[in-house]
């Protein structure tokens, strides 16, 4: 949630770095959230002028009745008082739960290193390996024939998006995630955690998926939990409404855990093999940092879901996403997309991201620099390190053989006990 004492600050800064965004009413509830932080304060300071007068004049009122004068003239008039105070009570909560109702649904500040623009606005970065200069099948058609994927009884169990892997598909999957955990948290120094795949409102609210993102989001009734998008949502909130102290930060935890998304909205698109999906496992990454420690920790989170692609052989880009294209809580973001031959495109398989203080203050999440000082809010980051749909994507189609078996990458072998998947 954006600083309203930093909107209040500097309103023409935040209303320059918001336009990147692209969304002209962005502008207008800035201009709203002002009105209505004015009318706080005014209110609020009406206020403390009547109780200060109503304490000063109760006392007036003792003195006249210990010296047996009339008061009630006096006392008709702090009735009066009292009676608007009530009243301003009431505009005041009325003021505070429409701009925090407002801000709630604003989105982050983008860094000034985020470009302008849309989908297609996006910065190269980087871009490793090279793309095979050959013709590959698409994964669906990799996956039926060698028998490790059946998207036809996923779709009659849960419905079209909700893909059923078998035999060697799954050992593909279980092989991933162990490769990637043993990555982050035997050399990359990340603590595993397991966490609940059902989160409550106030979790979801704290890392920006609620308010504004509710019709993606599955929910149980009547419970009013939420099945997670990803597990960023758990993981961040583990320290909701905590003070960390001194020395905690940096904290950095990895998790594996199913993710599920309506994708409301996307009906239609990329509806062949399991290119969007409403269920995928995907290993995350989370940290919470010192401010002035965030750009350098994004570099180096980046770089850890890199190298896990590189292991993989798979050729892949990093690009830093515009403006128009950020995430509702990102401040900048750099996508890693794999190339893929058999669909002939790029897929992201991560996105690596900071928040600044944005979750932090959704969430309370604050620390101590130095003992006795005042807590601060600290910075959130996350990354997929990485989502498995869309890496077997690229694994089925760039191990492809003539034979139809598909080659797997050395690192990955170990996992999976053998070189190769085939009929």
């Amino acid at each position: 949630m954006l600083d309203i004492k930093e909107l209040r600050a500097e309103p023409d800064e935040a209303r320059r770095r918001l336009e990147i965004r692209g969304d002209p009413d962005l502008l207008d509830d800035v201009d709203r959230a002002l009105e209505l932080d004015e009318e706080r304060r005014e209110i609020i300071g009406e206020v403390e002028e009547l109780r200060a007068l109503r304490n000063e004049k109760s006392k007036e009122i003792g003195e006249m009745k210990r010296r047996g004068e009339d008061a009630s003239g006096l006392i008709e008039r702090m009735g009066e008082v009292a009676d608007r105070i009530d009243e301003l009570d009431e505009d005041l909560d009325r003021v505070r739960e429409e701009l925090t109702g407002l801000l709630v649904e604003v989105p982050n500040y983008p860094d000034p290193r985020v470009p302008a623009g849309g989908e297609d606005d996006f910065e190269l970065v980087s871009e490793w390996g090279e793309r095979p200069d050959r013709d590959a099948s698409p994964h669906w058609e990799i996956g039926e024939r060698l028998g490790i994927l059946d998207l036809e009884r996923g779709a009659k169990v849960a419905g079209s998006g909700f893909p059923v892997f078998r035999g060697a598909g799954v050992r593909l999957k279980r092989a991933l995630i162990r490769f990637m955990l043993d990555v982050h948290v035997d050399e990359h120094g990340y603590t595993e955690v397991g966490v609940p795949h059902l989160v409550n409102r106030e979790a979801m609210t704290g890392t920006g998926q609620l308010p504004k993102f509710e019709e993606d989001a599955y929910r149980t009734d009547p419970d009013d939990l939420f099945l997670i998008p990803t597990a960023e949502v758990p993981v961040t909130n583990l320290h909701r409404d905590e003070i960390l102290e001194p020395g905690t930060l940096p904290v950095r935890y990895v998790a594996h855990t199913p993710c599920f998304r309506r994708e409301a909205g996307s009906a239609g698109r990329d509806t062949r093999g399991i290119l969007r999906v409403h269920q995928f496992d995907k290993v995350e990454l989370v940290r919470l940092e010192r401010p002035g420690d965030s750009d350098e920790a994004l570099e180096e989170l980046t770089a850890e879901a890199e190298e896990i692609l590189r292991r993989l052989e798979l050729p892949y880009r990093r690009i830093l996403l515009a403006g128009g294209d950020l995430g509702f809580s990102n401040a900048i973001t750099y996508d890693l997309e794999v190339w893929t031959p058999g669909v002939d495109r790029w897929l992201e398989v991560s996105s690596c991201s900071c928040f600044t203080d944005f979750q932090a203050r959704r969430a309370s999440i604050r620390y101590r620099p130095e003992p006795g000082q005042g807590p601060e809010h600290v910075h959130t980051l996350n990354g997929s390190g990485v989502a498995l749909a869309r890496t077997v994507i690229a694994l089925l189609e760039h191990g492809e053989q003539e034979d139809g078996s598909v080659v797997l990458p050395d690192a990955l072998r170990p996992y999976f006990g053998a070189d190769r998947i085939q009929a």
